[in-house]
């Protein structure tokens, strides 16, 4: 990959954080023509209500610098889930890894989950520094063709919370799609956080005119993660996103010992399976709970190089081989 090889200025820890911007600045406004509410009783509190129906709401101007600023970038897929806790950011991490082992793709990993920032971790480069040059942000590299973005890379101590409100994450997300190197790239996965809040907005916002592929959606089995996965279907519906499939994760535990398979979150009304017949979605892989995956993901390996032959490594690759499609 391109500009690696660039000396650092600074080392740019969140001393200057983004700050959050004026609600009459032009890059505040927000994406009216995706908007779940647009056109509904939910919209009347908006402070850009008047200017969105009178159709007098400009461009936002960061649209058209990201999409420069990617325009290298061949596919962005987008990992989301409505409830946390389900697995997403492990199969973000290792979707990335998976394509990475493709030594002809360059891969990038954007991690929006600004709060919860667990690719750091899950990678084993927690301990790595963004650095600024002229020409921006330089990505932590995991391999030579994997260039990795969080917000865990620029905490000074990473035992402190995030606690920021909207326009401070959505300067942040900014930062992330306009000032980092992230060269020319065949897929940049994004990590996002759970549900459909004004991260997921401001991002899909930015994104409008890039190369967007769509997004996958990671569930569990049981239905008090499918009704919420159920609104981030919607969710996309309304915000025009493609759903490339669902991912249920946690199907079942495979004991360590006698290798069966045991259903620990039951799925009472049909799982995943039922929600993707419902909304004529692609059940793209069913990833079970086992120990080894775990285990990959403190040591910060690619579990699909370390147990190729395993079934859950063949699920994972069914997900790679989605997004490649």
């Amino acid at each position: 990959m391109e500009n690696k090889e660039q000396q650092p200025n600074s080392n740019p820890k969140l001393e200057n954080p983004p700050q959050p911007q004026s609600q009459n600045s032009q890059n505040t406004q927000p994406p009216c023509q995706s908007c779940p509410n647009a056109g509904t009783s939910a919209c009347a509190g908006c402070p850009f209500r008047k200017q969105c129906q009178s159709g007098q709401m400009a461009q936002d101007p960061t649209i058209p610098l990201v999409k420069e600023k990617l325009s290298q970038v061949k596919n962005i897929i987008l990992i989301l889930s409505g409830k946390g806790g389900v697995g997403k950011s492990t199969i973000a991490s290792q979707i990335a890894l998976t394509l990475s082992q493709d030594s002809n793709l360059q891969i990038g990993l954007m991690d929006v989950d600004i709060c919860g920032p667990s690719i750091p971790r899950m990678l084993g480069i927690e301990n790595e520094e963004v650095h600024k040059s002229t020409e921006g942000l330089t990505p932590v590299y995991k391999e030579e063709n994997l260039a990795v973005m969080s917000i865990g890379f620029l905490l000074t101590d990473k035992k402190n919370a995030v606690i920021w409100r909207g326009p401070r994450k959505n300067g942040l997300i900014k930062q992330f799609l306009t000032e980092v190197i992230w060269d020319k790239l065949d897929y940049l996965i994004i990590d996002t956080p759970p549900g459909t809040s004004d991260e997921h907005l401001t991002l899909l916002n930015y994104l409008k005119e890039a190369n967007v592929k769509g997004a996958i959606i990671v569930t569990t089995p049981q239905e008090v993660s499918l009704l919420d996965a159920r609104k981030e279907v919607d969710f996309c519906n309304k915000t025009k996103t493609k759903v490339l499939g669902v991912v249920e994760n946690m199907s079942g535990f495979i004991c360590p010992h006698c290798n069966k398979s045991t259903d620990i979150f039951t799925a009472n009304t049909g799982g995943a399976e039922v929600m993707c017949k419902e909304f004529n979605l692609d059940l793209i892989a069913r990833i079970p709970l086992e120990p080894v995956i775990l285990q990959s993901t403190e040591k910060g390996v690619c579990f699909v190089k370390e147990y190729k032959d395993s079934g859950t490594a063949k699920e994972i690759e069914k997900i790679v081989e989605w997004v490649k499609k």
